[in-house]
């Protein structure tokens, strides 16, 4: 039945995680609400919510796969086409148009953009979600969904929709090096990588302070950091993306705030670690030694605490160590790691 509709690195869940974007106290009340469609298209147009609910709208049930990991299959929702809602107030997009990009209502008005002919062939303005009203923790009022791409492609809150000539990074492809096409089939376009010289890269194994290493703006991608042992505990707001931490020494490590999304963390060594609010969705723990770790607050969606093996044992070697782990109950685990850190799954 899945042949053809995992693609590689995914985990199936029948939940709907909270990812992206958390913040949605810029999206204004309906009654100010408005969406604007603009650039390389005539005529340019603005559109009320009570304008938006009034067009026709359509049923999408779609497989979503997230960059962190996770898969849901057949997801139900209900919107527009992108072309739908152009052909409603007959617009039409000039020749010179190559790219549109989604801006959304949030405090920052993170965006990100697809080609023109992608976005009319395949991105939806969507509403609602199995029948409801997106929540704003999921977009609502209103989202884009281009389902042929990564999630990160759809943007929450959208009310700003520009054609353009030349493209621009969006938020997460230019802050986090998202990859651009973000196309799961079938070369896994999570990331952009490689960027990181092997002196940068020596540097950060060795400093004697992460202070400069903090924030988004010096995420390591990609990084090769099997068995680091850092001379500091101090490892607060560190970005750490899809990195190998194989075998890394974090013992009672302070990664408060840190994000190690996707990262390779088997055989690590993160006893006694302080993580409260990191983001480790899609983390790899394998074997790792997470006793009296502090997960409370951290996001979790698609992280791994164990492995099985071909006939569906877990190993009892790839399992990660959880003897007072602590976390908390809206993590958006994966329903089988949530059955194993209370202990349902037996590993031994």
């Amino acid at each position: 039945m899945l042949t053809g509709r995992l693609p590689p690195g995914q985990a199936l869940t029948r939940k709907f995680p909270l990812v992206g974007e958390k913040d949605s106290s810029a999206v204004p009340p309906l009654e100010a609400w408005r969406l604007e469609v603009t650039g390389l298209i005539e005529p340019s147009f603005a559109m009320t919510w009570a304008d938006f609910a009034a067009l026709p709208q359509r049923e999408l049930v779609t497989d979503i796969h997230c960059v962190t990991g996770w898969t849901q299959l057949a997801m139900r929702f209900t919107g527009i086409p992108l072309a739908d809602l152009l052909a409603s107030r007959g617009a039409r997009v000039l020749p010179e148009a190559r790219f549109v990009r989604f801006e959304a209502y949030s405090p920052r008005a993170h965006d990100t953009s697809v080609p023109v002919a992608l976005a009319l062939a395949d991105s939806w303005l969507m509403s609602a979600f199995e029948g409801q009203p997106l929540t704003p923790g999921h977009g609502g009022p209103l989202r884009t969904v281009t389902p042929s791409r990564y999630f990160y492609k759809g943007v929450k809150w959208v009310h700003r929709i520009e054609f353009l000539q030349e493209d621009r990074l969006g938020t997460w492809e230019s802050e986090s090096r998202y990859h651009n096409n973000a196309d799961p089939w079938p070369g896994d376009e999570r990331y952009t990588t490689g960027s990181h010289t092997p002196e940068e890269i020596a540097s950060f194994r060795h400093a004697a302070s992460y202070v400069p290493w903090r924030g988004p703006a010096k995420t390591l991608m990609g990084v090769d950091l099997r068995g680091w042992s850092p001379a500091t505990r101090d490892l607060g707001n560190i970005f750490l993306k899809d990195c190998d931490l194989r075998g890394a020494d974090l013992a009672g490590a302070d990664l408060r705030g840190a994000n190690l999304t996707r990262c390779r963390l088997a055989g690590a060594t993160l006893a006694g670690a302080d993580l409260r609010g990191a983001d480790v969705e899609g983390a790899a723990f394998f074997g790792a030694d997470l006793t009296g770790a502090d997960l409370t607050g951290a996001f979790l969606s698609a992280a791994r605490f164990y492995e099985r093996s071909e006939d569906g044992t877990i190993l009892p070697e790839k399992a990660a160590k959880i003897d007072g782990l602590r976390w908390s109950a809206d993590a958006e685990l994966l329903e089988d790691q949530e059955r194993f850190l209370r202990g349902e799954i037996d590993s031994r």
